[in-house]
Formats: structure tokens, C-alpha cells, sequence
């Protein structure tokens, strides 16, 4: 049984902002080392999913960066999304194109944008999750074990013995602080978004669940992506199917895992000096700046008097401002 994997890489290019602009997103930038994100992505899979196994969903806009990025994958398993619609509908899409090729495959779903800690335990979580999935014919999601009481993630609490995963008891989606300690205490996991299915069993049961698609089918089934795209509604996959289906299972992973979703996520997933910067190009630091980060493309840029601070140079545009502005920053950018 041959395993494919997807990879979502979408994105407006706004959480980044001024480093990443609609033409080169977070997924396209070296956040978490000296590669890009995509890339990191698909070298995790190194070993599990070769790369004539793996498919890009992007959008068009991105189709020749992430080529140009990843010269080793087919140009045909870059997909570019005919708009953007969530998770849900790529996947059915991806699913339904392997299922094409390949009508017993596997499939394995994960984001672009991650940073993940040890990929060696990345692939050996996926492995034990499309082993459960085969085994069952289910779907199966991986969580990992929260380090702090993060508000803006999904948690799955997990129910009753399942072979070497469990049944999902429920999803709790963007706790308050005070549900996420508790979830934390109870032993809920993070739902890091990695998935996996038999496409044939996932296909079945989006077919069965996800009603935001069903005036979309049609088309699919005829080879009109575009018409399907068009007709679906935006919905993510873990509402459309995922809380839904009887039919699912979590798995745990030991890895370190984090959605890089602000740069306030570069002071945990990339190294800092003995004051807690992370500084990353040509940057002169006064000795009184402290828990920052310090990003500059090409040009000089000097700092002093800052603690717990955003200072970022690139393509023409400075951004200053606190740690924990991310929301503020998306709302200024939309504004720009």
C-alpha cells in the first residue's frame, strides 16, 4: 500500500508582514532555520513519502516560487487551488487526484508552516498513525502533549483505548487561558493538524459529513476543479469531517511541535542569545535589549532601549511593536 502525502501552502502573507507579502508568504520564508518553511516540510517526509509522492495545494500566484523552491517534485503535483477555500475542499481535491492514480493509497495531510523539534518522532507519530489507519479503516489525527496554556490552538480530548490510538472524545477549539490549564491537566493533546486515511475511506466520509461540499461533487466527479471549488463553501476539514465522522482516531506524538503563526513564535522555535533576542541579519544591539526580535533583509539596523519588541526591516518597511501584537499587526496590514 503506496503513501502519499499533501501539504497545504496556502496563505496571504499577512503574520508576517513587512518580511512576507502575498508573492512570497510565511510557507516561502526561513523562519525556523536557513530553508524555507515548504522545504523543511518536505524534507521531514524524507524516508516515509518519497517526493514523486508528494503533492503541493497552493495558490496560482505561488505555483512557480514553490517549484522553483522544490525542483525535485513533479510540476504536476503542485496544485494550485482555483481560490482559496479552506482546508476541506483541498483535501477532498488531493484525495480525489491520488485516488485517481493510486485507488488504494494512503494519505498523509500536513500544513507548511510548522516547526517541528525532532523529525525522526514526526515520522515515526506518522507511521503509527497510517498504521492505525490501515489497520481500522479510520481517520486518525496526531496531537501532541501542550507545553503552555495556548489559547489560539485546537485541543482533542482523548476517549477510549484504540489499538495504539484512542477515539476522540471531542475537539475543543481556542480555549480561554483558564480552559486551556484545565484541558492541559486532563490530559488533552494539541491538534497539531497531522492526518491520515485511506483516501477511499476519507472521500467516503467527507462525502457523508461534509455538507458545505455537497453542491460540489459533481463537478469534481466530472474533472471540473475550478466549478468545484466554486461551488463549495469555505470550511476547514476538521469541522467539515473530523468533528463530525464516528470514524476517527487521535495517535500521540513526542515531538515539539508549533504552528508558527506570529513572529512572537520565533522566541520559541529558534534559539535565542543570553538576553532572549533572536537576531537575524545585519543588526547592531545595545547591551539593554532583551526577550526581542530583531529581523532585518540587507540593510543595517540598530537597536537599543527595547524589552519585549518586534523590530523588523525588509522590503522597504519597518515594523515596530510589542510581543503579542499579532492581531493588531493583522489589522494594520489589512489597512496598508
Amino acid at each position: 500500500m503506496s503513501v502519499w502525502a499533501a501539504i497545504l501552502a496556502g496563505g496571504s502573507g499577512t503574520r508576517f508582514w513587512p518580511l512576507s507579502t502575498s508573492e512570497r508568504p510565511k510557507q516561502l520564508l526561513p523562519l525556523a532555520g536557513d530553508r524555507p518553511l515548504l522545504v523543511q516540510a518536505v524534507e521531514r517526509l524524507r524516508g516515509l513519502v518519497g517526493p514523486e509522492r508528494v503533492l503541493i495545494l497552493t495558490g496560482p500566484y505561488l505555483v512557480d516560487q514553490a517549484a522553483s523552491v522544490l525542483p525535485q517534485l513533479p510540476l504536476r503535483h503542485i496544485l494550485a487551488e482555483p481560490r482559496a477555500a479552506s482546508t476541506a475542499p483541498a483535501l477532498v481535491w488531493a484525495a480525489q487526484w491520488i485516488a485517481q492514480q493510486d485507488p488504494d493509497a494512503q494519505m498523509l495531510s500536513l500544513h507548511a508552516d510548522w516547526a517541528v523539534g525532532d523529525d525522526d518522532a514526526f515520522r515515526a507519530a506518522a507511521t503509527r498513525a497510517l498504521a492505525t489507519a490501515a489497520q481500522l479503516d479510520v481517520l486518525v489525527t496526531v496531537g501532541v502533549k501542550p507545553s503552555r496554556n495556548e489559547t489560539g490552538y485546537g485541543y482533542i480530548v482523548p476517549g477510549k483505548p484504540l489499538g495504539q490510538a484512542r477515539r476522540v472524545q471531542r475537539f475543543v477549539e481556542k480555549p480561554t487561558p483558564a480552559r486551556a490549564a484545565q484541558l492541559r491537566r486532563r490530559g488533552a493533546l494539541w491538534n497539531t493538524g497531522l492526518f491520515a486515511w485511506g483516501v477511499e475511506r476519507f472521500l467516503a466520509e467527507a462525502k457523508a459529513h461534509a455538507r458545505e461540499l455537497r453542491r460540489g461533487w459533481p463537478a469534481l466527479a466530472a474533472g471540473d476543479v475550478p466549478g468545484f471549488f466554486a461551488a463549495v463553501e469555505a470550511v476547514a476539514v476538521d469541522v467539515a469531517v473530523l468533528e463530525r465522522t464516528k470514524q476517527l482516531a487521535v495517535v500521540a506524538g513526542a515531538f515539539r511541535w508549533d504552528d508558527i503563526g506570529s513572529w512572537d513564535a520565533l522566541l520559541r522555535i529558534r534559539t535565542p542569545d543570553a538576553k532572549g533576542n533572536v537576531v537575524i541579519g545585519n543588526v547592531t544591539l545595545g547591551d539593554d535589549v532583551r526577550r526581542s526580535v530583531i529581523w532585518t533583509e540587507g540593510e543595517h539596523l540598530a537597536v537599543l532601549g527595547v524589552e519585549d519588541m518586534i523590530v523588523v526591516r525588509a522590503n522597504g518597511h519597518t515594523l515596530v511593536m510589542p510581543t503579542g501584537g499579532a492581531e493588531r499587526l493583522k489589522g494594520l496590514v489589512q489597512r496598508l
